[in-house]
């Protein structure tokens, strides 16, 4: 009998974000952002296996307060999934799902549903997708958009609007839904690059240094509910989400 892969949610999370710095220690309706992200994680999968990745020291301390497991990783990752690579090196699992730590309305059954994608296809990266509905997300360039084949392999990721019609216009498209699912070797191939590969570079997507390296990824539609927080300007949007639930 094949033994069954043992697995960790891992929450990736830093102080010194360029875009919105110490956001994932930010007040949204009385808890830190990354307490609601842990807390979604943890309606998922059972809590032990759930751990927030930091090189913040208030970071460690906040989630240390309200019950989480932390891992102390190092300043020098480049992205989230460096920093996972580098918390499996202690943590030693057949795979991984990445939770990023800027979705505080990240759906727990989307988290499963990519979980269950990776048991069906070990082979591939899994992240998910799901549909952009308004104008604006479409040409905002702090999300990305997912464009893949038919059977889920994703082809490109931009922050471009794509697919995109000869006048510019939108017509329908996906955006990225920051959870994944990296296998231990996925991890292990990524640690080992020291720099961003050139179009994860210009792009800023990290997903994109496996697409570069003709490593497959299998997207997966989950829900439209969540709402990463990139900048200062989306915690209303979250704050007026979370009132409704």
């Amino acid at each position: 009998m094949k033994k069954k892969d043992n697995f960790a949610v891992v929450i990736p999370a830093r102080y010194q974000s360029s875009r919105f710095p110490g956001k994932p220690l930010i007040n949204l309706n009385g808890k830190t952002m990354i307490q609601h992200v842990w807390e979604r994680c943890c309606e998922a999968v059972d809590r032990q296996l759930v751990y927030i990745a930091t090189d913040s020291e208030l970071i460690g301390n906040e989630a240390k307060s309200f019950g989480a497991q932390v891992i102390m990783t190092s300043e020098s990752c480049l992205t989230g999934t460096d920093r996972l690579a580098e918390a499996n090196l202690k943590l030693g699992c057949d795979f991984l799902v990445n939770v990023q730590g800027d979705e505080p309305l990240i759906n727990p059954i989307d988290i499963q549903k990519v979980i269950s994608e990776y048991h069906s296809n070990p082979e591939c990266v899994i992240n998910a997708m799901c549909k952009i509905s308004t104008e604006d997300e479409f040409y905002s360039n702090t999300i990305p958009k997912v464009v893949a084949t038919l059977s889920g392999k994703l082809l490109y990721m931009s922050r471009a609007g794509i697919p995109t019609t000869k006048n510019h216009t939108f017509e329908f498209a996906y955006k990225q839904v920051c959870i994944y699912a990296f296998s231990k070797q996925h991890l292990n191939f990524f640690l080992k690059q020291r720099k961003k590969a050139p179009i994860e570079h210009v792009e800023d997507i990290e997903i994109l240094r496996f697409v570069e390296n003709d490593i497959p990824i299998k997207m997966v539609e989950v829900s439209s509910s969540s709402i990463a927080i990139d900048v200062p300007s989306d915690v209303e949007k979250v704050l007026n989400e979370l009132q409704n639930i």
